[in-house]
């Protein structure tokens, strides 16, 4: 792991950094309100693994099935990511090291039994709800 004691960066761009949330961004609350309108139930911001440090944004547990909201920015997006220009070395780790993350994160997920279904920031809820709905009622159909 690589740590950055100080970066080179302005106070428009550490105050917009500080603002971002990592729990109930608007599209995640949008594609749970898509999905409880469409009588799914689920518990939110669960770890569906005993162990592991990772958090799925929605769980539904006896399916299976963990649903992660992922950020365009923050897990580099193939159709949105932006690289930054200004410490350009330090988030092209960070990023990196996330998507390498996303993926052990499903892996380990898979070997447990657990379907993992990624959403991007960029998608539509209700297309993304259909597509987890779908996730859900198959897992629970092969019981």
């Amino acid at each position: 792991m690589v740590y950055v004691t100080s970066l080179t960066t302005t106070d428009a761009t550490r105050a917009r950094m500080s603002r971002q949330r990592s729990k109930d961004t608007g599209v995640e609350v949008a594609l749970r309100r898509v999905l409880h309108g469409m009588g799914l139930r689920y518990r939110v911001h669960r770890r569906p693994l005993k162990g592991i440090r990772r958090e799925a944004d929605v769980v539904f547990g006896p399916a299976k099935v963990a649903v992660y909201v992922d950020g365009c920015f923050w897990h580099g997006c193939p159709v949105h990511a932006t690289w930054p220009k200004r410490n350009a070395e330090f988030w092209k780790t960070k990023i990196e090291g996330n998507r390498t993350r996303d993926a052990d994160t499903d892996r380990r997920m898979a070997e447990a039994g657990w379907l993992v279904v990624r959403v991007w920031e960029h998608e539509d809820a209700a297309t993304a709800a259909a597509r987890v709905r779908e996730a859900v009622i198959a897992r629970r159909a092969a019981g």
